[in-house]
């Protein structure tokens, strides 16, 4: 809500400079996103009148002009071709600052000029500010301006503030609320409009028309007001920049009026041509089944019952709260105006506006509930204008239909209550002062307050104590700690626990901990080379998305972390390492919800490999006394790379995947060749950990080590010769660790070596060799058996 400084001085006495005053409006509850100033820049520009225009000696194109500032004539050269004698221009004197250059006396083919005619791109405005300046050329002031004045008095510019309004201060999207809340802030008289209409027209405005509302939910309250002997035409200058520092362009003096009124009061209003209203009725309904409008913008708009209508005897004529129609648009042959002022079910306007993909600031206004009772002073103040400008005649009357029925709130006010909770000690009175500003009837005696109907969002004692902690100042209350006992005593869930003690592990491990959207693009699953009836395309899509790419639900979390890798790369990361816990949705068939996942997903690139990224899971398994873990080769997932890829197993459950990216997605998704990920069920990790330790006395006995190296075909599995010794070590096996795989030139082709270290111990004596030695015999046989190994020599 942009509020330019000197139209709320019409309201209100700002008393302190605008940023001193910008600080306090946030402070007591009023955030302002910015200042603008468009005449901060300006400096030394003042009106001018032309005396003479004489021509260049020495140039066809220019002129040298004579200007009175004031004090002095000036000798200014201009090549301004629409300027002549007895204009009066803004004049940049010698010494000047202009946005983008510096004012000073020069001379131009030999002819000394003090000073510079300005065009309004110079002044740095808009013709939206000023909407009679030329396109080309210099600006001229209409009338006779004071000459010398300053250009930033005469033209009106000031500071602009834009206000941050929450939806819950509808209150505040005008300019009368805005005066209301910088009066009782900077503690200065708050003076509304005096608002009374002479009503100059012939008859009453019943005679001219009629008002019927025929869904009093989406509609409580509609009144009409017609206006005989209509003058199209601009409206004047100070109301055209009012309008336009507040960012609406003036169009003609009706639709400025209706603009003004809804920025001055907060209650949107739309004019229509009475004579196109057929048969002079006015009825609010909904929308006939596929019936069809064509609005002021031109487009033709596809109505449904949900929408509520202005309609006249035979078809709408404009979309309640959101659009005028165009078949009863005013224009310049208008001559009787029925004026509207109605109070419309703002989330009714909320859903007609974005199923027909249409914001206006009326409709961003009735969106956040307006004031029923804020309808008849609204239509007043637009009649009001209409006659000071001349612009009609207002016939006496107002056509009220009216549903609304007042509920007013009350509250009893307990200081002592409203002190405890803010840890404050203000005295009963300044409190029962601060309300009466704010508008509320105070009944001192009782203690009862009752609010004002423009102030939804006070409901409780709360939001009195809001109320007075605001204009109090929070700086003036002092901090204080919490008090007061839990009734319940707060903990995590095992499942938290085992999740952190996972986040752990990860950052631990070096990784970098993310947070991804939840939302995705279905176009990743192109990326990923998926087929076209894979599972994972299977998504929930999203009703209302922010766009294409956040428009289903994602079913894996892949893309993200290669989005987060590719972000990384690209701002030349070397390498990196990232982990992120979060949930993929999966459809579940014949529920609207679907089944929510919990994953752990690790993603690295650079200096890495697979058996890094292996042994950080590995890791995580270890650390959680998860040890029936295993990996077996993976080859049929489209997006991993076929010889790098393993799926991994706990208790014959796959439980996730781990491996290199395939080249194809890596490329996709612009990240490195060398791109490694691990996605795996947090749920079924959890199931099977077991965080009891189980501690073993320190060994008595010494332990015996042997190597072997045994020759195998090179498709076995490491796993496999594992479990092969183990189960022929028996309990004295203690140990079993590779330290070498070999395949060359003394290695048989299809074959590899493979070296092992196994560690011997029995715990009830000191081993022998004949021991060990039986065992020994026991493994080889049990080797050459399950894979016809041999032993290396």
């Amino acid at each position: 809500m942009k509020a330019p400084i000197s139209w709320l001085r019409d309201y209100v006495d700002i008393n302190v400079q605008v940023k001193t005053y910008a600080n306090a409006m946030t402070l007591s509850g009023s955030k302002v996103e910015g200042i603008e100033d468009p005449g901060e820049l300006l400096d030394k520009v003042v009106v001018g009148k032309i005396l003479s225009m004489e021509p260049h000696p020495d140039a066809d194109k220019l002129k040298i002009a004579r200007v009175d500032v004031g004090n002095e004539v000036l000798q200014v050269v201009t090549g301004a071709p629409n300027v002549k004698a007895g204009d009066y221009i803004p004049l940049a004197l010698p010494g000047a600052h202009l946005p983008g250059s510096d004012i000073k006396v020069s001379k131009i083919r030999g002819v000394e000029s003090f000073g510079m005619m300005c065009s309004i791109n110079e002044l740095n405005l808009t013709s939206d500010y000023l909407p009679d300046a030329p396109e080309y050329g210099v600006y001229i002031f209409k009338g006779e301006p004071e000459v010398g004045k300053d250009v930033k008095e005469v033209l009106g510019l000031g500071p602009v503030v834009d206000f941050e309004i929450t939806s819950n201060r509808p209150d505040c999207f005008s300019m009368i609320g805005l005066a209301r809340e910088s009066a009782v802030t900077l503690g200065t008289r708050f003076k509304k409009p005096d608002i009374y209409v002479k009503e100059e027209g012939k008859g009453k405005a019943s005679d001219y028309v009629s008002v019927s509302i025929e869904n009093g939910e989406l509609c409580c309250r509609y009144a009409a007001r017609v206006v005989t002997d209509v003058k199209i035409e601009p409206s004047p200058v100070w109301m055209q920049r009012r309008l336009a520092a507040a960012g609406m362009r003036p169009i003609n003096n009706i639709v400025d009026i209706t603009n003004y009124v809804m920025l001055e009061m907060g209650q949107p209003m739309h004019a229509f041509d009475l004579k196109c209203v057929q048969g002079g009725k006015i009825i609010v309904r909904t929308a006939r089944e596929n019936e069809v409008i064509t609005t002021l913008d031109g487009q033709d708009r596809k109505l449904d019952p949900s929408m509520l209508v202005i309609a006249d005897e035979r078809r709408p004529v404009g979309i309640a709260g959101v659009m005028g129609g165009e078949n009863s648009e005013v224009y310049a042959e208008t001559k009787m105006l029925l004026l509207e002022s109605a109070n419309f079910n703002g989330t009714s306007i909320r859903l007609t506006s974005k199923k027909l993909g249409i914001r206006s600031e009326a409709s961003n206004r009735f969106e956040k509930g307006l004031d029923a009772e804020n309808v008849i002073p609204a239509i007043n103040r637009a009649a009001q204008l209409i006659e000071m400008l001349g612009a009609g005649k207002v016939v006496p009357g107002i056509v009220d239909c009216n549903l609304y029925v007042s509920k007013p709130v009350k509250m009893t006010l307990n200081p002592g209550n409203i002190n405890r909770l803010l840890g404050t000690d203000i005295n009963e009175s300044w409190m029962l002062d601060l309300f009466e500003k704010l508008e509320f009837i105070v009944d001192r005696a009782s203690m009862m307050l009752t609010v004002p109907s423009f102030r939804p969002d006070v409901q409780c004692e709360a939001d009195l104590a809001e109320e007075i902690a605001r204009f109090y100042d929070y700086n003036n209350i002092e901090a204080t700690l919490l008090s007061g006992k839990a009734s319940t005593l707060g903990k995590q869930t095992y499942s938290q626990k085992m999740e952190d003690f996972i986040q752990q592990q990860m950052l631990a491990s070096g990784l970098y901990e993310i947070y991804t959207y939840s939302f995705t693009s279905p176009k990743v699953f192109d990326k990923l080379r998926l087929s076209p009836d894979d599972d994972l395309r299977d998504a929930i899509i999203i009703s209302n998305p922010l766009g294409e790419d956040f428009s289903i639900m994602r079913t894996t979390t892949i893309p993200d972390m290669l989005r987060v890798i590719e972000t990384n790369y690209k701002r030349k990361v070397k390498d990196g390492g990232f982990f992120e816990i979060s949930y993929v949705y999966i459809p579940v068939r014949g529920s609207l919800l679907p089944e929510e996942k919990k994953t752990l997903t690790i993603g690295l690139y650079g200096n890495t490999d697979f058996y890094y990224l292996k042994g950080i899971v590995e890791q995580l398994f270890s650390q959680m006394n998860i040890y029936d873990v295993d990996f077996f080769p993976e080859k049929d997932l489209n997006y991993f790379h076929p010889g790098k890829t393993a799926r991994i197993s706990l208790n014959d459950k796959i439980i996730g995947h781990m491996g290199a990216i395939h080249p194809e997605v890596a490329e996709n998704f612009d990240c490195p060749t060398d791109t490694y990920i691990a996605v795996l069920d947090v749920v079924s990790i959890i199931e099977r950990a077991d965080m009891i330790r189980q501690y073993k006395p320190l060994p008595k006995y010494p332990a015996v080590e042997r190597d072997i190296a045994i020759l195998v075909k090179e498709d076995v599995p490491a796993r496999d010769i594992d479990a092969v010794l183990k189960k022929n070590g028996g309990d004295i096996l203690e140990e079993i660790r590779i330290f070498d795989v070999y395949k060359g030139e003394q290695v048989p082709e299809g074959m590899k070596s493979m070296a092992y270290t196994l560690t011997f111990r029995a715990y009830d004596r000191t081993l022998v060799d004949d021991d060990v030695n039986k065992i020994m015999e026991k493994i080889l046989q049990g080797l050459k058996n399950a894979f016809d190994a041999t032993l290396r020599g």
